[in-house]
């Protein structure tokens, strides 16, 4: 560790090892007295200076740590459209994407407008959105896109380029004033695109798969494609819902699952606001993401609900565009890599992101915060508060950048040279009021030599977990009112490339 945090490292040690219930810091074994009853250390005491109000979105964009205006509405005209005018029938047998298109485009017509799909079984194509228009499911309105990947065209990508993309089951490029709410379900079908890991499933469950007809198993017997197309062309997965420079977007209520690849993913996108949205993957689902935020400002998520095979709620940037001014509010995580989670792409820079309220329950990590050289850039000026988390299977809260993703049936090749631009810089973290029942490391912090992980401060957080915290390559780590309820001892395993500072 380095000269000028030696006292604050031998002071630490004095109160984890010497003096475990003085100061500011402190630190129990498994089946300490007192681990669970510490009034100071309690949620309620921590949540009594904000009473009883509501916390409802105009509440938690006037107390963000950061200056954040109104996220701005979508305008719909007040004109109403059903696609049952449009020749759909919701059998669940007739394809109703001719009748989805016919809708959308007499409703952009006309100048916008509500379409809505009452209850009913509605099998389809693509849905390409248009602006002004909110698509209105209502209840039991089940929308399910087709098993058949030739109903999904080849499109020009939206950003310019030469190679076109797979049209994904819902998407819109270059729109404002959008929508789609109601409490009806969208369902991608994506256990016809997915790959699947023999890892994630039972033996009883990958006997089934292998005996799908026309699936595909790799030279290794690890991995299960349902077609050949996928198992030579991964890369044209798409994604369920996705946004691309749009502005002024609403999704509310809905419910969306079964994805090809990322189930929610806006790109270079502006004033989006998602509320009480449910979004489920399988577990297993690879790359099944649940929201992917990428390179958008002005953005409030708000009681969502997420299980997920993949991370939960990620925030990306890539390229010029950066991400800022984010509100994750009052959302819950089940299953999923990470429950809140930034990068790995965070080359666009991300400042300006308040997460608070949530829980995370079973997921592999709590709060997620990965990159590596080649797809990193400064992310800075990130709050997060009153989290809980229980039943976390890896690290509570884990720095790294070292982060290497690999697709599935990959090899890391650990030969192959690092690249030497787009840095990642995690700095300027605040975590408090976070409690969290069960991880097998409490926090990690993994920093680059060139450039540390810095500037995380850490108050009123209590974790129980098997490891404390492990840091490396980490400076102005500060902790005050911390409560680490290990196992194993060390609490703290800090070499000497960290610096880790107790604040009274």
């Amino acid at each position: 560790m380095k000269q000028k945090s030696t006292i604050a490292w031998a002071t630490l040690f004095f109160l984890l090892h010497l003096c475990p219930d003085a100061g500011s810091v402190r630190a129990q074994t498994a089946g300490s007295s007192g681990a669970e009853n510490s009034p100071a250390h309690s949620p309620g005491a921590f949540r009594s200076a904000a009473g009883t109000t509501e916390k409802d979105i105009p509440y938690y964009i006037s107390h963000a740590p950061f200056p954040m205006q109104p996220v701005a509405a979508p305008v719909i005209p007040d004109r109403a459209f059903s696609i049952l005018d449009y020749g759909a029938v919701g059998d669940g047998q007739t394809l109703n994407t001719a009748a989805f298109e016919k809708a959308i485009g007499a409703c952009a017509a006309a100048g916008g407008g509500r379409l809505t799909v009452p209850a009913g079984l509605w099998l389809t194509g693509p849905i390409a959105l248009k602006s002004n228009i909110d698509l209105h499911l209502e209840r039991e309105a089940l929308v399910v896109f087709t098993r058949d990947h030739t109903q999904y065209p080849m499109i020009p990508p939206p950003g310019g380029g030469h190679n076109p993309i797979v049209a994904s089951p819902v998407y819109g490029f270059n729109l404002q004033n959008i929508a789609i709410t109601g409490e009806g379900i969208l369902d991608g079908g994506g256990d016809s695109w997915r790959p699947v890991k023999k890892n994630k499933t039972t033996a009883g469950q990958w006997k089934e798969l292998v005996a799908t007809s026309g699936s595909v198993v790799s030279p290794d017997g690890e991995v299960w494609w349902p077609n050949k197309d996928g198992a030579e062309g991964d890369r044209l997965r798409p994604y369920m819902v996705y946004l691309v420079n749009c502005h002024n977007i609403l999704i509310e209520g809905v419910t969306i699952r079964n994805s090809p690849k990322f189930v929610f993913y806006p790109n270079n996108c502006s004033e989006l606001t998602m509320s009480r949205v449910n979004i489920f993957n399988e577990w297993w689902a690879q790359n099944g993401d649940g929201i992917d935020i990428s390179a958008c400002r002005n953005v409030i998520l708000y009681r969502c609900t997420v299980s997920a095979g993949d991370d939960g709620i990620c925030m990306k940037s890539s390229g010029k565009a950066g991400l800022e001014n984010v509100i994750v509010a009052g959302c819950t995580v089940y299953r999923a890599h990470g429950g809140f989670v930034i990068g790995s792409n965070t080359d666009g820079g991300m400042r300006n992101i308040a997460v608070s309220d949530c829980s995370f329950i079973g997921t592999d990590v709590g709060l997620r915060f990965k990159s590596n050289m080649g797809r990193g850039g400064l992310v800075s000026g990130i709050f997060i508060r009153d989290i809980t988390m229980r039943d976390i299977v890896n690290e509570a809260v884990l720095f790294d950048t070292y982060y290497e993703n690999v697709p599935a049936g990959a090899v890391r090749d650990p030969s192959k040279a690092l690249p030497k631009d787009k840095v990642p810089e995690f700095r300027d973290f605040h975590i408090s009021h976070v409690w969290c029942s069960g991880a097998k490391t409490a926090i990690s912090i993994t920093g680059l030599p060139d450039m540390p992980v810095s500037e995380i401060h850490f108050d009123s957080v209590v974790i129980s977990s098997i490891r404390g915290l492990v840091a490396s390559q980490a400076k102005k780590i500060g902790l005050s009112h911390v409560k680490l309820i290990t196992v194993e001892l060390p609490v703290v395993r800090a070499d000497k490339t960290a610096e880790v500072e107790v604040k009274d």
